[in-house]
């Protein structure tokens, strides 16, 4: 079964391929970063318009890199949700459009379980069950995954995400947009111990997060303690930050490791590339002898064959769920763990 995969839930165009005998086939990915740059953020209006322009263009990319023709494809998955109300109806529209033209069944996917389904991917995936921490810009939970469609929230943010953290920290700092990658660069030339910040809900007993007071208290440490700041103290804190988050991050895993009983530990979200993140995780997998699980670096952040891919698994498990009346709708917030088989 051939599954085409379209991805626009936010600020990347994604397409992709994927056969359940051979394999992702093609991908193909447009990111809205440097049209957004100059807001300092996502623009709603303008990443809608843009994936109109995107899409059926990358469709045509990824039937050429596959060498097959379009009415060769079995079934359209989309992403339904969660994610921005106008660019989540492009991404529907063209799924369910394309399905009506070619006489090809439909089947709205959840971001989130893409994500979680993305390292299944790699060339050596990870066996359910396990325990996956979601880290990105909009999400942070750790989840139990017991199979596709199988998942039991442990713990998420009760405020800011670890992403909008890193992206609200880098714009105290003066970085580009998207933040979350400078600030990471940055903190590299930072030297540790010069500041110190907090490390919210490390010790709370439970598996919850919060980073709204770390990013508050990066403003307070720019504004209040350095007067004249060179770029040696912006990478001094940058590195402060990242420290805090990395750890709070960590000992949230082994938490909840500790808590499941399970040894398999997946990262999905765009998070999950920060090379800081990984080192520490790297570490503590080696002192407690459990697996640590990365999508592919190009599957970290939003793309269409992690939705490719995770329609294809629900279509397998449960073929009725796809559909052809070609009516939609979609979900821009979408509980997870309301998903089911």
């Amino acid at each position: 079964m051939i599954v085409l995969g379209v991805e626009s839930s936010c600020d990347e165009t994604g397409l992709a391929l994927y056969d359940t005998d051979r394999g992702l086939l093609a991908h193909a990915l447009h990111s809205q970063v440097a049209m957004h740059e100059q807001y300092g953020g996502v623009v709603p209006e303008l990443a809608s318009r843009d994936h109109i322009r995107r899409a059926l263009p990358l469709l045509e990319q990824v039937l050429a890199d596959a060498r097959l023709d379009r009415h060769a494809i079995d079934a359209i998955a989309y992403t339904q949700g969660p994610g921005l109300a106008g660019a989540l109806l492009v991404g529907a529209s063209v799924a369910c459009g394309l399905g009506l033209a070619l006489d090809k069944p439909v089947l709205g996917v959840h971001h989130l379980e893409g994500h979680l389904l993305s390292p299944l991917l790699a060339s050596e995936p990870p066996e359910f069950p396990f325990v996956a921490l979601l880290v990105s810009g909009g999400h942070t939970q750790l989840m139990r995954v017991d199979g596709v469609g199988r998942y039991t929230l442990l713990g998420e943010t009760v405020d800011d995400a670890a992403g909008e953290a890193f992206d609200k920290s880098a714009k105290l700092l003066g970085l580009g947009y998207p933040g979350g990658p400078a600030i990471s660069r940055l903190a590299e030339f930072g030297d540790p111990g010069v500041y110190t910040l907090p490390r919210p809900m490390l010790h709370s007993k439970n598996l919850n997060f919060s980073f709204s007071g770390l990013k508050t208290a990066v403003l307070t440490l720019v504004k209040t303690k350095i007067t004249n700041i060179c770029e040696q103290d912006k990478a001094n804190v940058a590195r402060a930050f990242v420290d805090a988050i990395v750890e709070v991050l960590v000992a949230k895993c082994m938490a909840a490791l500790k808590e499941t009983g399970l040894k398999r530990l997946v990262i999905a979200g765009g998070v999950g590339a920060n090379r800081q993140l990984r080192e520490a995780l790297n570490a503590a997998a080696a002192k407690k002898r459990f697996r640590v699980f990365y999508p592919e670096l190009e599957f970290c952040t939003d793309n269409g064959a992690m939705i490719a891919f995770a329609g294809a698994m629900r279509l397998q498990l449960q073929p009725e769920a796809a559909q052809r009346d070609y009516a939609f709708n979609v979900r821009p917030r979408w509980p997870l763990d309301e998903l089911s088989i």
